[in-house]
């Protein structure tokens, strides 16, 4: 029977912000359950992470774009007596396609993921949570949700989501010895793809870039102080008092600027060739 030492369990944990979270967790001595999708990755992490760290590392191979995961995950914890006092919900998809280029099957994916499977998960595990307290819940927003952006829409829905349903969460759990923090992190060079897309953004975009190990320290410190909303990067949270601050017709012509630019010639849906996954 295992020793009822605390764990942090970290979704969408094998790459990109989720990794990065996993090792400053690591380097601050928390015990981890790490959860992804199947693949050599996570044991590469977990690997990694025990040798350097000298921490207890826990991976689950889940898809939790299936209820059952989601149920099968809680059951399994249990199962191995692990005592999670920490959820981090990193899982998600991204997009960077207008919604006409976007197959449906990405799209339902994608809410399934990033809205479903957070809201089931966090449900499961807050009893889990409450016993084990003092507890947090760290959500992964984004920054997006804030702003009318083209080629995010469903993603931009998605984390608005995110973002609402932590702060009504926070509120309803605030006696119950669990605080819930949402982190709306800007752009982050997360994978080669993403960061070839970065150095291709305009120059502004490109100043408030951050790397996920920075935000990951910023973002961890800012939860366990318990704090609501946390936005890493000066520069990120000046974009957001500006954008309180423009005019909507100046907001509406940088929009129509940037449309002009992103423009493309629409292409027909194939349902046979989806997106590819960015999370």
């Amino acid at each position: 029977m295992r020793t009822l030492s605390s764990f942090t369990l970290i979704t969408g944990a094998s790459d990109g912000f989720g990794k990065a979270l996993a090792i400053e967790c690591a380097r601050r001595n928390m015990n981890l359950v790490l959860v992804a999708l199947p693949g050599p990755e996570l044991f590469h992490l977990a690997s990694f992470i025990r040798r350097n760290f000298f921490v207890d590392v826990i991976i689950f191979e889940k898809d939790l774009t299936q209820d059952l995961s989601c149920y099968q995950l809680l059951d399994e914890i249990r199962e191995k007596n692990i005592a999670v006092n920490i959820l981090i919900n990193n899982a998600g998809i991204g997009n960077t396609e207008f919604f006409i280029h976007t197959p449906p099957a990405f799209f339902k994916k994608q809410i399934q993921l990033n809205v479903m499977a957070t809201a089931l998960v966090t449900s499961l595990f807050i009893p889990e949570l409450k016993k084990n307290g003092p507890a947090h819940i760290l959500n992964v927003g984004s920054l997006c949700s804030f702003f009318d952006l083209p080629k995010k829409q469903i993603y931009g829905g998605t984390k608005s989501f995110v973002y609402f349903f932590s702060r009504s969460l926070r509120l309803e759990l605030q006696d119950e010895g669990v605080t819930v923090s949402v982190v709306c992190p800007g752009g982050m060079n997360t994978n080669i793809p993403i960061s070839v897309m970065n150095r291709n953004a305009n120059y502004i975009s490109r100043l408030s870039v951050m790397m996920p190990e920075d935000v990951a320290s910023y973002v961890i410190e800012k939860m366990l102080a318990g704090k609501k909303l946390i936005i890493p990067g000066r520069l990120n949270r000046f974009f957001l008092l500006l954008d309180k601050l423009l005019p909507e017709f100046i907001k509406s012509r940088l929009i129509k600027k940037s449309m002009t630019k992103l423009k493309a010639p629409i292409k027909p849906i194939n349902e046979q060739n989806p997106s590819p996954l960015a999370a």
